[in-house]
């Protein structure tokens, strides 16, 4: 399981991830195949997120999105008031994507509320993506989350104004 943080600290995550390949994997009965259960924070894939809010009525719990690379993040712009938190994959470290999905939610969408940096996240990423919007982290589970915690401190001054309002 990966370690998340925030600026502030390590934290637990109550969040679930109905991930589309583990659930494909396991079958029909999976929450992302099936309805999510009744209760708990989930985060489901872009793909079935317009099912997941069908459902959300008749749940107990909070709802977040999966974004993939190859996701816009502007098609979320008309569901964002039914989101708790949006959730952006990177496959790997050297895939940029993730930065320009911050950007457009934070600046374009106008999400307002968590965004997560989720995949083969790095402790050199940790303070450029707080600078592009992001505000919790799960690192790669390699990656020392106290050491993880320090990179937001990495530089001390900004020349450009950035979504952290630095």
């Amino acid at each position: 399981m990966a370690i998340l943080i925030r600026r502030s600290g390590r934290q637990p995550d109550p969040w679930r991830l109905a991930d589309a390949a583990a659930d494909a994997a396991a079958g029909a009965g999976s929450p992302a195949a099936a309805a999510l259960p009744p209760q708990g924070d989930w985060i489901v894939p872009r793909a079935q997120l317009q099912a997941a809010l069908c459902e959300q009525p008749r749940r107990s719990g909070r709802l977040g999105v999966l974004l993939e690379p190859q996701d816009d993040p502007l098609e979320l712009t008309p569901l964002i008031g039914a989101l708790s938190l949006v959730a952006v994959r990177f496959p790997q470290f050297t895939d940029g994507r993730g930065y320009s999905a911050a950007r457009l939610l934070r600046d374009q969408v106008g999400w307002t509320g968590e965004l997560r940096a989720v995949g083969d996240v790095l402790r050199d990423q940790i303070w450029l993506l707080s600078r592009c919007g992001f505000d919790s982290f799960a690192l790669r589970e390699d990656q020392d989350p106290d050491d993880a915690i320090r990179a937001f401190d990495d530089f001390s001054v900004s020349y450009r104004f950035r979504a952290d309002g630095r």
